[in-house]
């Protein structure tokens, strides 16, 4: 069972389940996003989804964390299946910073929209159901970081407007990456649900640095996600 729970220091969140759950979402992950030759003015917010897809795929080679779950097995029924078998199970995790979790999950809509509309629009679709899945996960995680009306105030942003990450500068998303690593855990708290509406709402701070990045990008005839800005990650981040 795929587990999403915020950090001791609310940094970031920890995915973690076992090998089968993470692979499951990753491939659902791959199919609905589509390959590089697909929705191009999505393009930037693909890419940052599947750098979720890397470290999870990093995670079940055990390159992350590795914790041991019970599995539900007791003495008695493997002595009356007479057996030995581990009472345990193998979870990988790994962490992700909540201002790029939340923007994995809201720029997934998008491409769920895409899906639905060019490729498949049956409701029994297996991989966005595991999309689906993993959203939930992430709302009920965000839920227990917020008051009850700031979550609302969420929600009702993420379902009114679409698309949600259409030409999106992303490079945002490590803008205020940045700015949340620097805050201490109290103001993290007080100020989650401001960032989760930042990704969403294109505040002035957010054009300003589009307007930059499409300048650049019209002399340079780069994409607008492949500029590079300023954003030096700390080596070691608190979790």
């Amino acid at each position: 069972m795929l587990s999403i729970q915020s950090t001791e220091q609310l940094t970031g969140v920890r995915i973690s389940g076992d090998f089968w759950d993470l692979d499951a979402l990753i491939q659902a992950i791959y199919q609905v996003t589509g390959d590089e030759n697909k929705y191009y003015d999505y393009q930037g917010a693909r890419l940052r989804i599947l750098g979720i897809c890397r470290n999870l795929r990093q995670a079940m080679h055990g390159e992350h964390q590795l914790e041991f779950v019970s599995n539900g097995l007791n003495k008695s029924i493997l002595s009356r299946h007479e057996t030995i078998f581990p009472t345990k199970n193998v979870y990988y995790g790994t962490e992700v910073l909540w201002p790029e979790l939340l923007f994995t999950a809201i720029a997934l809509n998008d491409f769920i929209r895409l899906h639905q509309e060019l490729i498949d629009s049956s409701d029994w679709n297996g991989d966005v159901a595991s999309i689906r899945k993993f959203q939930a996960a992430v709302a009920d995680c965000l839920e227990q970081e917020l008051t009850e009306d700031e979550f609302l105030v969420f929600l009702r942003m993420i379902h009114s407007k679409s698309p949600l990450t259409f030409r999106y500068a992303t490079q945002y998303v490590d803008v205020l990456n940045l700015e949340y690593i620097d805050l201490n855990t109290q103001t993290r708290k007080a100020h989650l649900a401001s960032f989760a509406l930042r990704l969403m709402l294109e505040d002035e701070e957010y054009v300003a640095l589009k307007s930059q990045l499409i300048e650049v990008a019209s002399t340079t005839k780069k994409a607008l996600h492949e500029i590079p800005i300023n954003a030096s990650y700390p080596e070691e981040i608190l979790w």
